[in-house]
């Protein structure tokens, strides 16, 4: 019985050596990747990357207190967006009794004057 107990341990300890090991090797990166190694962008296509950005609603709570933003941001290589500008839209209190009905009320105004701001950058 004890050598059942002392296999079945040390199978699990070669395990989680094993998991430890894989987990902590990184994948090589290509010659002139980025850090994260996604290829670098031109800076003309950096340009036209930013050139395109738009602005949409966003939201956030910090110091107890719900922000709700308008963000102008482009997609990155990686397709997560890449955020140049935040602007408060409103805030409120996180533990506000009506909240529900101010966060709705406020990104709705949110994103109606991104669509706005939106409207008037492709008028340039």
């Amino acid at each position: 019985m004890v050598v059942v107990e002392l296999v079945v341990l040390l199978a699990l300890l070669g395990l989680l050596l094993y998991a430890l090991g894989v987990w902590s090797v990184r994948p090589a990166v290509r010659a002139g990747a980025g850090a994260d190694g996604l290829p670098a962008r031109s800076p003309a296509e950096l340009a036209a990357a930013v050139a395109r950005a738009r602005w949409a609603p966003a939201h956030d709570e910090v110091d107890g207190r719900t922000r709700v933003l308008l963000r102008r941001s482009y997609p990155g290589p990686d397709g997560l967006p890449v955020v140049l500008e935040d602007r408060v839209y409103t805030a409120f209190a996180a533990a506000d009794p009506a909240w529900e009905a101010r966060f709705t009320e406020a990104m709705s105004g949110a994103r109606f004057r991104c669509s706005y701001l939106n409207a008037e950058e492709s008028a340039d």
